[in-house]
């Protein structure tokens, strides 16, 4: 306002204002003329002229592998049987009995018998697993339950007597059961667990018992409602003739009946309570366990790691209890492979269903010419097409650790044990993490209608959530990566033999920790960038500079703080080095996949959003390379502008792509992720 405008002025608009509003109404009106012709509509316009062909069904035969089959068995079972299938809006309590029907029917009428594969064959088991948890996650994990964890404990941590006497039941659902190994006031940290199984000579049993609160057995899967056994693990307690009177041997697992077979009342000492109502997976019947001097025979014991004879006197093969720890845990790593493998597919149906919105859906457009399609917008295409990426990359990496633990399986190799171990973790907590935040993303790309219910992400969302807590949480899992990094790196240096994945560490501290190339540094041709040597070069020189760095700030550390402070100070620094390997990884086998496949058309779709995957993280973490002068200013500018370039080529194969993902319309059921009748769907449900 002028000095010399006076109140009474700023109160009447003047002849200018009021004719500059009226033009500003007017152009709602009237187009603007044409303008000229961005350099993103060019792009986009050069992108689909290029459009590469895609072979869907050959694609969808790389990716499906050899047990498309039994998926598709289970996809038509639901599909015909409305009655099994789970609504929109669903009470907790319906939702559980919905979810025990759902698995029974699985089980007695699709005839689908998985808990032989959990050891016989683990590829086909996590195909099962992953076409469950698309019906509904609740069902995954109510299946995951009793198969992997209550059925896996029982043939993994027990002997043939176990076997024998439950694996039938435990397959025909007629003992259906529990995994109690959490309690109130412990979860990631099992060796600090206090409920005590001590052992009687006189009555030749073990007595279980919740010594105060923070003992009491939480958030149990099956134990509120359905579960009839339980795998509790305790500190075993043994009675001795010295000044201590008892010996800690540490944490076992028993088998304890928690309810009578015939009544399904809780047994006499056993008190069961439920969590109740939760952010998602209310399918499940979440509970509470304590038990009060609480009897089972001395067999109950599940006994490959450590036993208790007749007279009380412990015997094991492995001569501490941190080994003995190891190892039960180490036979318990499947649920982690699982779990990033759910997790991909998870992540694949939201994927789908917010490519396929994105595609259908039009908004805004150039003058006087029709809408276009959101996708053809380069911020959705940010959003969207890395996470397509992204997903391929995990389908192969996931793939790979299930390979892997199925040799492990096979052969029990202590190396092999030791790289599953790290890797599930890493893939466990990278996978779940990434998924998570991709389902707020998807749900954000699909704008209000997202938001409905009836699109599935705010059960997708709900329901994924705690895979980023259970089964380890993924900070404490990604420190254990680190750990294992840090160990490869000391055994390098004193000689010893690296485990497979590790093997690039063995010439990273020479080759990529040697100062970068000043000419490589600055190339920034097409060819360079999209090469695969290029691209897995950098992801390794990130990791061995990562580890090398800490491990010296780890050594600067422990003299003043210790071990535990040091660890702490670096924390950020170790997590940062866990994500990197993973991604390492992640990309190696992305590489290896494009390689290996056989059909033209599709390896190509596969180089591509490989290349995407690998140089947007790469830019993603720009800044690290430039600190080091790994890569140079205008080779940064040329990953960034060909990465966009990358994301609209993927757009214009996005909906190949996503149908090579093969996901049924049961499967998907989100209306806005349907072609034609979509929205006709859409107003239906609401009324009209």
């Amino acid at each position: 306002m002028e000095p010399s405008q006076t109140v009474e002025d700023e109160s009447q608009p003047s002849i200018a204002t009021v004719t500059r509003r009226i033009q500003r109404l007017s152009l709602h009106l009237i187009p603007l003329p044409p303008l000229q012709r961005s350099p993103q509509l060019d792009m986009l316009t050069c992108a689909k002229a290029n459009k590469q062909e895609v072979d869907v069904a050959s694609l969808s035969s790389y990716m499906r592998g050899m047990h498309r089959e039994i998926q598709e068995k289970i996809f038509y079972f639901f599909n015909s049987r409305p009655d099994l299938q789970t609504p929109t809006e669903i009470s907790m309590k319906e939702h559980r009995e919905l979810c025990l029907r759902q698995l029974l029917g699985l089980v007695r009428e699709a005839k689908i018998k998985p808990f032989r594969y959990v050891v016989e064959d683990p590829a086909k088991y996590f195909a099962i697993s992953e076409a469950v948890g698309s019906i509904d996650i609740s069902l995954g994990i109510k299946f995951g339950v009793q198969y992997s964890l209550w059925g896996g404990s029982v043939l993994n941590l027990g002997t043939k007597k176990h076997r024998d006497k439950y694996f039938d039941g435990i397959d025909n659902l007629d003992y259906l059961g529990c995994f109690a190994m959490t309690e109130l006031h412990h979860g990631s940290n099992v060796q600090g667990l206090q409920t005590v199984a001590t052992f009687d000579p006189i009555t030749d049993e073990f007595i279980i018992d919740t010594p105060n609160d923070g003992a009491i057995k939480w958030w149990i899967g099956n134990a509120a409602v359905h579960g009839k056994f339980a795998t509790v693990f305790a500190r075993l307690v043994l009675p001795t003739h010295d000044s201590k009177g008892v010996s800690d041997m540490g944490v076992h697992a028993f088998i304890v009946p928690i309810r009578d077979l015939k009544t399904h009342q809780p047994l006499p000492g056993i008190e069961i309570n439920d969590c109740g109502h939760k952010i998602g997976l209310n399918g499940v019947d979440n509970g509470a366990l304590r038990f009060r001097s609480v009897r089972i025979p001395r067999d109950n014991l599940l006994n490959r790691f450590g036993d208790v004879t007749r007279d009380g006197k412990y015997t094991s093969s492995l001569p501490t209890i941190n080994k003995r720890f190891a190892a039960t845990l180490g036979e318990l790593v499947g649920g982690r492979v699982g779990l990033a493998h759910s997790s991909v597919g998870i992540l694949k149906i939201a994927v789908t269903i917010a490519v396929r919105y994105s595609l259908l859906r039009q908004q805004f457009g150039p003058p006087k010419q029709p809408e276009v399609s959101i996708l053809d917008y380069q911020s959705q295409q940010h959003k969207l097409m890395p996470m397509l990426a992204s997903t391929y990359a995990f389908h192969f990496a996931t793939q790979y650790l299930v390979e892997k633990y199925s040799e492990m399986k096979k052969t029990h190799d202590e190396q092999l044990v030791g790289d599953v171990h790290a890797l599930s973790a890493g893939l466990k907590s990278y996978v779940t993490s990434f998924t998570a935040k991709s389902l707020s993303t998807c749900r954000e790309a699909c704008g209000g209608h997202g938001y409905a219910a009836v699109n599935r992400f705010g059960t997708l969302r709900n329901d994924h959530d705690i895979f980023q807590t259970f089964e380890g949480d993924n900070t404490v899992l990604l420190q254990q990566v680190a750990a294992d990094l840090l160990k490869q790196y000391k055994d390098k240096f004193q000689g010893g033999a690296l485990s497979v994945t590790w093997n690039y560490l063995r010439e990273s501290m020479n080759t990529y920790l040697s100062q970068p190339n000043p000419v490589t540094a600055r190339w920034e041709s097409e060819d360079h960038l999209r090469d695969p040597k290029f691209q897995l070069d950098a992801f390794r020189y990130r990791t061995s500079r990562l580890l090398q760095s800490v491990a010296a700030r780890l050594q600067k550390h422990t003299k003043t703080l210790g071990s535990f402070g040091a660890w702490n100070r670096c924390l950020n620094h170790l997590l940062t080095l866990a994500e990197s390997h993973i991604e390492s990884v992640i990309l190696a086998k992305f590489i290896e996949a494009v390689q290996n496949c056989p059909d033209a058309s599709s390896q190509a779709a596969l180089k591509l959003l490989c290349d995407l995957y690998a140089l947007d993280r790469i830019w993603k973490d720009i800044g690290t390379y430039r600190n080091v002068d790994y890569v140079a200013p205008n080779k940064a500018k040329a990953i960034n502008k060909l990465t966009q370039y990358l994301s609209f080529q993927v757009r214009n194969i996005a909906g190949e792509v996503i149908d090579a993902f093969d996901l049924p319309p049961y499967i998907l059921r989100a209306p806005i992720a349907m072609q034609s009748e979509a929205y006709s769907q859409y107003t239906q449900l609401v009324g009209f």
